[in-house]
Protein backbone atom coordinates (compact mmCIF):
# COMPACT_ATOMS: atom_id res chain seq x y z
CA UNK A 1 0.00 0.00 0.00
CA UNK A 2 1.27 3.68 -0.57
CA UNK A 3 1.54 6.30 1.23
CA UNK A 4 -1.01 7.78 -0.50
CA UNK A 5 -3.63 5.57 -0.25
CA UNK A 6 -2.52 4.65 3.78
CA UNK A 7 -3.39 8.44 4.27
CA UNK A 8 -6.75 8.47 2.79
CA UNK A 9 -5.86 11.39 -0.22
CA UNK A 10 -6.40 11.00 -3.72
CA UNK A 11 -3.11 10.04 -5.42
CA UNK A 12 -0.85 13.28 -7.22
CA UNK A 13 -1.45 13.02 -10.91
CA UNK A 14 0.38 14.62 -13.84
CA UNK A 15 -1.09 14.77 -16.86
CA UNK A 16 1.46 16.48 -19.54
CA UNK A 17 -0.87 18.17 -22.63
CA UNK A 18 -0.37 17.48 -25.73
CA UNK A 19 -0.98 21.16 -27.05
CA UNK A 20 2.17 21.79 -27.07
CA UNK A 21 4.13 18.88 -28.14
CA UNK A 22 5.62 17.96 -31.55
CA UNK A 23 1.88 17.87 -33.82
CA UNK A 24 4.17 16.30 -36.65
CA UNK A 25 5.22 13.56 -34.15
CA UNK A 26 2.07 13.11 -31.96
CA UNK A 27 2.83 9.33 -31.96
CA UNK A 28 6.69 9.50 -30.30
CA UNK A 29 5.36 12.45 -28.34
CA UNK A 30 3.27 10.24 -26.76
CA UNK A 31 5.44 7.48 -26.23
CA UNK A 32 7.66 9.84 -25.00
CA UNK A 33 5.42 11.43 -22.48
CA UNK A 34 4.72 8.00 -21.01
CA UNK A 35 8.24 6.82 -20.67
CA UNK A 36 8.68 9.82 -18.62
CA UNK A 37 6.37 8.65 -15.79
CA UNK A 38 3.03 10.27 -16.54
CA UNK A 39 -0.41 9.16 -15.66
CA UNK A 40 -2.42 10.07 -17.94
CA UNK A 41 -2.41 12.33 -21.07
CA UNK A 42 -4.09 15.61 -21.56
CA UNK A 43 -5.53 16.50 -24.48
CA UNK A 44 -6.93 19.38 -25.41
CA UNK A 45 -10.08 20.22 -27.86
CA UNK A 46 -10.89 24.13 -29.03
CA UNK A 47 -13.56 24.48 -31.46
CA UNK A 48 -12.10 28.34 -32.33
CA UNK A 49 -15.32 30.11 -31.21
CA UNK A 50 -15.79 28.96 -27.33
CA UNK A 51 -12.02 29.91 -27.43
CA UNK A 52 -9.61 31.68 -29.85
CA UNK A 53 -7.77 29.08 -31.18
CA UNK A 54 -8.57 25.92 -33.33
CA UNK A 55 -7.41 22.82 -32.98
CA UNK A 56 -8.32 18.48 -33.14
CA UNK A 57 -11.31 16.87 -33.14
CA UNK A 58 -12.97 13.42 -32.59
CA UNK A 59 -10.70 11.50 -35.41
CA UNK A 60 -7.52 12.48 -33.90
CA UNK A 61 -8.13 11.71 -30.36
CA UNK A 62 -9.45 7.97 -32.09
CA UNK A 63 -5.48 8.19 -32.97
CA UNK A 64 -3.84 8.83 -29.90
CA UNK A 65 -6.82 6.40 -28.18
CA UNK A 66 -4.79 3.57 -30.59
CA UNK A 67 -0.98 4.80 -29.49
CA UNK A 68 -1.85 5.63 -26.00
CA UNK A 69 -1.32 3.19 -22.94
CA UNK A 70 -2.57 5.84 -20.62
CA UNK A 71 -5.99 7.28 -20.10
CA UNK A 72 -6.86 10.39 -22.05
CA UNK A 73 -7.57 13.26 -19.85
CA UNK A 74 -9.86 15.22 -23.18
CA UNK A 75 -10.71 18.65 -22.19
CA UNK A 76 -13.45 20.19 -24.74
CA UNK A 77 -13.32 23.63 -24.94
CA UNK A 78 -16.32 24.00 -27.60
CA UNK A 79 -19.54 25.45 -27.91
CA UNK A 80 -22.77 23.46 -27.32
CA UNK A 81 -20.55 20.80 -25.25
CA UNK A 82 -24.04 18.41 -25.30
CA UNK A 83 -24.17 18.21 -28.75
CA UNK A 84 -20.74 16.89 -28.95
CA UNK A 85 -19.24 14.72 -26.38
CA UNK A 86 -20.61 11.63 -27.70
CA UNK A 87 -18.24 11.83 -30.42
CA UNK A 88 -15.55 12.36 -27.61
CA UNK A 89 -16.31 9.11 -25.53
CA UNK A 90 -17.00 7.21 -29.10
CA UNK A 91 -13.46 8.43 -29.63
CA UNK A 92 -11.44 6.84 -26.59
CA UNK A 93 -11.71 9.42 -23.89
CA UNK A 94 -11.32 8.26 -19.87
CA UNK A 95 -12.32 11.49 -18.65
CA UNK A 96 -13.85 13.75 -20.28
CA UNK A 97 -13.98 17.24 -19.36
CA UNK A 98 -16.61 20.41 -20.49
CA UNK A 99 -17.01 24.07 -19.70
CA UNK A 100 -19.27 24.50 -17.47
CA UNK A 101 -20.01 28.19 -19.29
CA UNK A 102 -21.00 26.46 -22.40
CA UNK A 103 -23.64 24.00 -21.45
CA UNK A 104 -26.90 24.17 -20.29
CA UNK A 105 -27.41 21.71 -17.77
CA UNK A 106 -23.64 20.66 -16.50
CA UNK A 107 -25.11 17.90 -14.35
CA UNK A 108 -27.14 16.05 -16.84
CA UNK A 109 -24.48 16.40 -19.20
CA UNK A 110 -22.23 14.92 -16.49
CA UNK A 111 -24.76 11.97 -16.01
CA UNK A 112 -24.85 11.13 -19.81
CA UNK A 113 -21.05 11.66 -19.84
CA UNK A 114 -20.99 8.70 -17.12
CA UNK A 115 -23.97 6.33 -18.85
CA UNK A 116 -21.18 6.25 -21.49
CA UNK A 117 -18.43 4.86 -19.04
CA UNK A 118 -16.56 7.90 -19.23
CA UNK A 119 -15.38 10.11 -16.05
CA UNK A 120 -17.16 13.17 -16.52
CA UNK A 121 -15.37 16.72 -15.87
CA UNK A 122 -16.23 19.92 -15.43
CA UNK A 123 -14.26 23.48 -16.25
CA UNK A 124 -14.32 26.78 -14.68
CA UNK A 125 -12.82 29.81 -16.91
CA UNK A 126 -10.71 32.08 -14.04
CA UNK A 127 -13.33 34.42 -13.37
CA UNK A 128 -16.67 31.89 -13.39
CA UNK A 129 -17.40 31.56 -10.11
CA UNK A 130 -18.40 28.07 -8.83
CA UNK A 131 -21.17 28.60 -6.05
CA UNK A 132 -24.15 28.28 -8.71
CA UNK A 133 -22.90 24.90 -10.33
CA UNK A 134 -23.06 22.98 -6.91
CA UNK A 135 -25.30 19.92 -8.64
CA UNK A 136 -22.97 19.96 -11.29
CA UNK A 137 -19.94 19.42 -8.86
CA UNK A 138 -21.68 16.67 -6.82
CA UNK A 139 -22.58 15.31 -10.48
CA UNK A 140 -18.89 15.29 -11.63
CA UNK A 141 -15.79 12.78 -10.96
CA UNK A 142 -13.18 15.77 -11.39
CA UNK A 143 -13.24 19.82 -11.10
CA UNK A 144 -11.27 21.71 -13.41
CA UNK A 145 -9.67 25.33 -12.33
CA UNK A 146 -8.45 26.88 -15.36
CA UNK A 147 -5.44 29.12 -13.94
CA UNK A 148 -4.95 31.01 -17.57
CA UNK A 149 -7.70 32.18 -19.56
CA UNK A 150 -8.27 29.00 -21.89
CA UNK A 151 -7.33 28.70 -25.55
CA UNK A 152 -3.07 29.26 -25.77
CA UNK A 153 -0.14 27.34 -24.89
CA UNK A 154 2.62 29.33 -22.79
CA UNK A 155 0.46 31.74 -20.80
CA UNK A 156 1.67 32.70 -17.09
CA UNK A 157 0.16 31.31 -14.27
CA UNK A 158 -3.38 32.93 -12.56
CA UNK A 159 -2.57 32.29 -8.98
CA UNK A 160 -6.33 33.97 -8.26
CA UNK A 161 -8.15 31.04 -9.14
CA UNK A 162 -6.78 28.87 -6.75
CA UNK A 163 -9.11 30.68 -3.84
CA UNK A 164 -11.49 28.45 -5.89
CA UNK A 165 -9.30 25.32 -5.76
CA UNK A 166 -9.30 25.76 -1.89
CA UNK A 167 -13.03 26.40 -1.34
CA UNK A 168 -13.67 23.24 -3.39
CA UNK A 169 -10.78 21.01 -1.80
CA UNK A 170 -13.18 22.26 1.87
CA UNK A 171 -16.22 21.57 0.56
CA UNK A 172 -15.92 18.34 -1.16
CA UNK A 173 -13.33 16.55 0.91
CA UNK A 174 -10.99 13.55 -1.05
CA UNK A 175 -14.68 12.57 -3.02
CA UNK A 176 -13.56 14.46 -6.19
CA UNK A 177 -10.12 15.27 -7.94
CA UNK A 178 -9.43 18.85 -8.75
CA UNK A 179 -7.46 19.59 -12.00
CA UNK A 180 -5.38 22.61 -12.61
CA UNK A 181 -4.32 23.54 -15.97
CA UNK A 182 -2.73 26.81 -16.79
CA UNK A 183 1.25 28.00 -16.64
CA UNK A 184 1.85 24.85 -13.97
CA UNK A 185 5.75 24.30 -13.69
CA UNK A 186 7.90 23.21 -10.52
CA UNK A 187 7.24 26.69 -9.09
CA UNK A 188 3.46 26.70 -9.59
CA UNK A 189 2.66 23.34 -8.82
CA UNK A 190 3.26 24.05 -5.32
CA UNK A 191 1.24 26.60 -4.58
CA UNK A 192 -1.68 24.81 -6.65
CA UNK A 193 -1.25 21.42 -4.52
CA UNK A 194 -0.70 23.71 -1.64
CA UNK A 195 -4.39 24.56 -1.92
CA UNK A 196 -6.09 21.62 -2.62
CA UNK A 197 -5.26 20.36 -6.33
CA UNK A 198 -4.36 16.75 -6.92
CA UNK A 199 -3.84 16.53 -11.03
CA UNK A 200 -1.58 19.03 -13.01
CA UNK A 201 -1.86 20.00 -16.48
CA UNK A 202 1.34 20.65 -17.74
CA UNK A 203 2.53 21.39 -21.62
CA UNK A 204 5.31 23.92 -22.28
CA UNK A 205 7.27 23.14 -19.23
CA UNK A 206 7.27 19.27 -19.83
CA UNK A 207 8.05 19.49 -23.44
CA UNK A 208 10.39 21.93 -23.80
CA UNK A 209 13.17 19.49 -22.39
CA UNK A 210 14.93 16.48 -24.39
CA UNK A 211 14.24 14.41 -21.08
CA UNK A 212 10.46 14.74 -20.34
CA UNK A 213 11.10 12.41 -17.12
CA UNK A 214 12.75 15.30 -15.84
CA UNK A 215 9.96 17.94 -15.53
CA UNK A 216 7.41 15.27 -14.72
CA UNK A 217 9.35 14.34 -11.67
CA UNK A 218 9.87 17.53 -10.31
CA UNK A 219 6.17 18.07 -10.67
CA UNK A 220 5.42 14.87 -8.90
CA UNK A 221 7.86 15.61 -6.04
CA UNK A 222 7.00 19.17 -6.10
CA UNK A 223 3.54 18.52 -5.34
CA UNK A 224 3.90 15.91 -2.74
CA UNK A 225 6.30 17.96 -0.62
CA UNK A 226 3.53 20.67 -0.35
CA UNK A 227 1.11 17.88 0.47
CA UNK A 228 3.36 16.89 3.13
CA UNK A 229 4.33 13.54 1.40
CA UNK A 230 7.18 11.49 0.97
CA UNK A 231 9.21 12.03 -2.41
Amino acid sequence: MTDTARSGRLPVVIAPSILSSDFTRLGEEIRRIERGGCDRIHVDVMDGHFVPNLTIGPPVVRALHRVASRPLDVHIMIDDPDRWYGAYCDAGAAGLTFHVEASRDPAATCRAIRERGVRPAIAFKPATPIEPYAEAIEAADMVLIMTVEPGFAGQSFLPGPLAKVRALRERMGERIEIEVDGGINDETVVQAAAAGANVFVAGSYVFRHDDVAVPIARLREGARRARGEPV
